[in-house]
């Protein structure tokens, strides 16, 4: 149990209380469980999520799943306790993340735990400027990880609200996998069978024997590079520092966007399409073409290979990166249809089964030697400056309850502090999408330029008022 300390924070103050290690409540045989060779693909970068909950009735909560704890010790120590049960399942998460004879992350099973800290934040959720994360959340309510794979923080608010915050590696996990994790944890603290049981096996994503790395596909010599080739940063090049902030698009705007680039394209594609261009809008006269990618979920595209219900359950990295790249001049020229039709021919191939087998065996072909997207290390084929972004989509976000009442609001936290922005949509229930961006301010920018369909997120919006 840590001593008590006092967190400097801007605009409010965040009292750190104690922090304890949560391992599984049963022993684990340490072991060693290899990475896949889609999660070597994966840098050692941190993401965080994290959820908002109002305070929960003293009597009972219609909106909760069952009536559960009401007090913050009590909610504490639900979580505890459910944190300890739920690591016997997701048990690499209690893990860390250590290197084998070949210089590879590998994950050491040893049931070392996961840190959770509890702390008091003087601020009431409806003070929360959820617009400005780097202002509210940063450091504050989403905890830094100093060790293990999983850290988290149970921060109690002024009004009696509750942030649960979270930082995980994600070698180890991509968002669909930590949601599962999120689920299974709130399915154990109201006492019912986690829902999805997970799946490690790491030899069913194993390359294809004997492939000839000859025959492999060029396409994955341009969407990810070994980074022994890429140049060395350029003292002439300077990059402003990105800035994050949460969105809200309305349902209506999106469907707009999609009527405007033709219908036949799906919203995420729309969205894409939109983006894009806005990147050419932001271009300054340095940065002469524009690269847009999209993170594509493999599980979908090889349940033919391995069966559905293998990987839908299946926990790790399952990711490709295909992108696109258009001069600015270009970009500005064109309609959003056919902005639109260029995302999908750069999208389609990558959208398969064979392209996800491929970056399988692209990768053996490849190893031990570290490799990355392509797009977050910039494309070294180009000789001019591009400005680059990064779409992922937040489709399946979970929709917590631990016993007292549903999440008020959630989202990914994700300043990774590469070169390449980000932006992440998460669909609500009513249509809308909260998207979530991490980007240049000359991009933000212009994102904010009116008309926009980016309407800043407002206290207002994700209490209620606004839906």
């Amino acid at each position: 149990m840590g001593a008590e300390a006092e967190a400097e924070a801007k605009g409010y103050d965040v009292m750190l209380k104690s922090t304890e290690t949560v391992a599984a409540m049963l022993p684990v045989q340490e072991h060693r469980l290899p990475q896949s060779n889609f999660d070597l693909l994966l840098p050692p970068i941190d993401v965080g999520v994290f959820f908002c909950f109002q305070k929960p009735s003293p009597i009972s909560d219609s909106n909760a799943a069952s009536v559960g704890p009401t007090t913050f010790p009590a909610m504490v120590a639900t979580l505890k306790v459910a944190l300890a049960k739920v690591l016997v399942t997701y048990y690499p998460l209690a893990g860390e993340v250590a290197t084998n004879s070949a210089g590879e992350p590998e994950i050491l099973c040893n049931n070392r735990g996961v840190d959770l800290t509890v702390a008091y934040a003087d601020v009431e959720l409806r003070e929360l400027n959820l617009y400005d994360p780097d202002d509210s959340v940063e450091a504050k309510l989403v905890p830094k990880k100093k060790n293990g794979i999983v850290c988290i923080q149970v921060t109690e608010l002024r009004c009696g609200g509750v942030v649960v915050g979270c930082m995980f590696d994600h070698r180890v996990a991509d968002a669909y996998s930590f949601n599962m994790f999120m689920s299974a944890w709130a399915d154990t603290a109201l006492g019912q069978p986690i829902s999805r049981t997970p799946s490690f096996r790491r030899s069913l994503l194993s390359s294809r024997p004997l492939f000839p790395s000859n025959s492999l596909d060029p396409l994955f010599d341009r969407l990810f590079t070994p980074l022994s080739l890429c140049p060395p940063p350029n003292p002439l090049i300077t990059f402003s520092e990105p800035v994050n902030h949460i969105y809200y698009v309305s349902a209506t705007d999106i469907a707009r966007l999609q009527q405007i680039a033709g219908n036949s394209r799906s919203k995420l594609v729309c969205f894409t399409a939109y983006l894009w261009q806005i990147l050419a809008r932001s271009a300054n006269q340095g940065e002469k073409s524009c690269s847009i990618g999209m993170v594509v979920d493999g599980r979908s595209r090889m349940k033919n290979v391995h069966g559905e219900k293998f990987m839908e359950s299946y926990f790790g990295n399952v990711l490709s990166i295909p992108y696109g790249n258009l001069r600015v001049e270009t970009l500005l020229d064109m309609k959003l249809t056919e902005v639109a039709e260029e995302v999908y021919e750069w999208l389609s191939p990558a959208a398969t089964e064979n392209h996800f087998l491929g970056l399988l065996d692209w990768v053996e072909a490849h190893r031990p030697e570290p490799s990355a997207a392509t797009i977050y290390l910039g494309d070294s084929n180009e000789e001019d400056k591009s400005v680059s972004c990064v779409v992922s989509s937040g489709r399946g976000f979970p929709d917590i309850d631990f016993g007292w009442g549903k999440a008020t609001f959630g989202s990914y936290h994700f300043p990774w502090g590469g070169k390449a922005g980000y932006l992440m949509p998460i669909p609500q229930p009513t249509g809308d999408w909260v998207v979530y961006a991490h980007a240049a301010p000359s991009i933000v920018a212009v994102m904010e330029e009116e008309p926009t369909i980016f309407r800043q997120l407002t206290t207002e919006y994700f209490l209620g008022a606004e839906k």
